[in-house]
């Protein structure tokens, strides 16, 4: 094992805890920053390429037909194919907090509809659910089981919010452990069905998971209610018959107490355990190996790599699997220097890059993170999951890497999307409408539910009103919206109307009416 420090040339603040990587025939790419996307990169999905110790982002781009993908943090992915024969993959993201600290409840597609030397062009796509749906949640996993020629997405653990029934003022965002029910998605009709299994007595979260054909192995994990780490191993089977699914859990001796592990595939049958936590406030310093053969499950401890001081010192650590054995760590930087990085990047390399064999095992494991802004350090509340296919990790290096000179070309079709049934920005007509416009055309955020951005253009906007709008961190309404945002609003209240009094004619000094008869008498008096 390897360990070498990189260094990131530019948006190196959009590597914070809570990312995710996805591994594109050996391309890899980041996801999830903690903000919500900039005109820069409207898609927030970023090619991660790291050459001669030395890290370039550059952002990517989505097909027309794409939906918006917001950029979630701490989901469950997993990689999915139609078939076993298949060589195209996809990724499947389920759930994961938004930048508001909302929990997505939603399965999104990703995969890869274009691919050039410049650049990737990929599609995303949201999956509606039926039946058993599970509840928005993070920490969790969700693999993919093949059986009798069929497939299924197995979902288990995490952690979601309280209900609003059981909170409090001093406890609104508390979050539970979810049910330990294991959720069966049939991607191909948006089906969900919950199963409970008796050996699975608590709710578990960033664990280890590792899925081989029909079984899923759930390792480790962290249980809230008890502030323990349970030396947990189980091995979950999945039949497919043509019929109802069959769903068994047998519970394994050998397991080990971990957290928020890393889990990189050095070989077919062969994989690494690296990071985690092994108490609240210890870093888990061993590596483990673990084995897949015959249907067996073998863990053993292996030589660790040569730790660096700000490694063994830091309080926390957070990465993910870039595939081929390797690792992606990030540590905090040092405060005590007058200038100091937010974190610090390293590279673990477990094996050599060899992995070119066919297989059918996936892997998807929590990481270790800390998310400052949101929790307290050591807790594992902060944490994502990420899963990888061994036989896509190969591919060349000649991916063209972020260059600040190219900003014009970075994001050009991220804005070519279908923000309203109206709409009629199109990437090959398209033409500067707004004097604020460059080479884009400008897009403004709906807040309705969880958001979604539409065309200033196509909502019909004033110049004077975009630049209003865009600002501050005003709420927005499109038009398809503002007639139901309308409604959340509380009317002013209206003032009483005054009623001038009645005009009378008058003596002066009484206030007494004088009727004709006395005027008449007044006037001959006076006279």
């Amino acid at each position: 094992m390897s360990l070498q420090m990189v260094t990131v040339s530019n948006n190196i603040a959009l590597i914070q805890p809570g990312f995710s990587l996805m591994n594109f025939d050996g391309q890899v790419f980041f996801f999830g920053q903690k903000g919500w996307p900039k005109r820069s990169c409207p898609t927030g999905v970023f090619h991660l390429d790291v050459k001669h110790n030395h890290v370039k982002l550059k952002p990517t781009i989505f097909s027309k037909d794409s939906c918006y993908l917001p950029p979630l943090r701490y989901p469950a992915t997993c990689t999915f194919k139609g078939n076993l024969e298949s060589e195209k993959h996809q990724y499947i993201i389920h759930g994961g907090k938004t930048p508001n600290n909302e929990l997505s409840d939603k399965i999104y597609v990703m995969s890869v509809v274009c691919k050039n030397n410049k650049r990737v062009t990929f599609r995303c796509t949201e999956k509606d659910l039926v039946g058993d749906v599970p509840e928005a949640r993070y920490g969790h996993s969700i693999n993919v089981v093949y059986s009798r020629g069929k497939s299924m997405g197995v979902l288990f653990g995490g952690r979601s919010y309280m209900p609003s029934t059981h909170r409090t003022t001093e406890k609104w965002n508390s979050v539970a452990d979810c049910l330990p029910h294991v959720f069966l998605v049939d991607f191909e009709f948006g089906c969900a069905t919950s199963y409970v299994l008796p050996e699975l007595q608590d709710g578990l979260s960033f664990h280890v998971s590792i899925a081989k054909n029909d079984t899923i192995y759930i390792l480790g994990g962290h249980s809230l209610a008890n502030n323990i780490r349970p030396a947990n191993l189980y091995r979950i089977r999945v039949d497919l018959p043509l019929g109802s699914p069959a769903v068994n859990c047998t519970v394994l001796p050998g397991g080990i107490s971990v957290s928020s592990a890393i889990l990189t595939q050095t070989n077919k049958d062969e994989f690494v355990i690296v990071g985690g936590y092994q108490l609240e406030n210890q870093k888990r310093m061993i590596c483990n190996i673990i084995s897949l053969e015959d249907n067996k499950i073998e863990i053993r401890e292996m030589e660790t790599p040569d730790w660096t001081p700000d490694i063994k010192h830091s309080k926390i650590w957070f990465g993910s699997n870039m595939g081929n054995g390797t690792v992606f760590l990030g540590i905090p930087g040092d405060n005590k220097q007058v200038v100091s990085e937010a974190f610090y990047f390293y590279t673990l390399k477990c094996a050599e890059d060899d992995t070119n064999e066919e297989q059918t095992t996936f892997t998807n494991s929590q990481t270790s993170t800390e998310d400052p802004g949101d929790s307290t350090p050591f807790e594992d509340s902060e944490e994502f999951c990420f899963s990888a296919e061994a036989n896509s990790f190969d591919g060349d290096d000649e991916f063209d890497t972020y260059n600040e000179d190219d900003e014009e070309d970075e994001s050009e079709t991220g804005y070519w999307i279908t923000c309203c049934p109206t709409c009629d920005v199109d990437i090959n007509t398209w033409v500067p409408f707004y004097s604020t416009e460059l080479n884009k055309p400008a897009m403004i955020y709906c807040s309705h539910g969880d958001g979604h951005w539409v065309h200033a253009q196509c909502m019909d906007l004033a110049e004077r009103t975009l630049i209003h709008l865009s600002a501050g961190s005003n709420k927005y309404y499109c038009n398809e919206h503002v007639e139901i945002a309308r409604a959340l609003h509380t009317p002013q209240r209206a003032l009483p109307l005054k009623k001038p009094p009645m005009k009378s004619l008058r003596k002066k000094g009484s206030g007494k009416i004088l009727t004709p008869a006395k005027k008449s008498f007044l006037r001959r008096l006076f006279d």
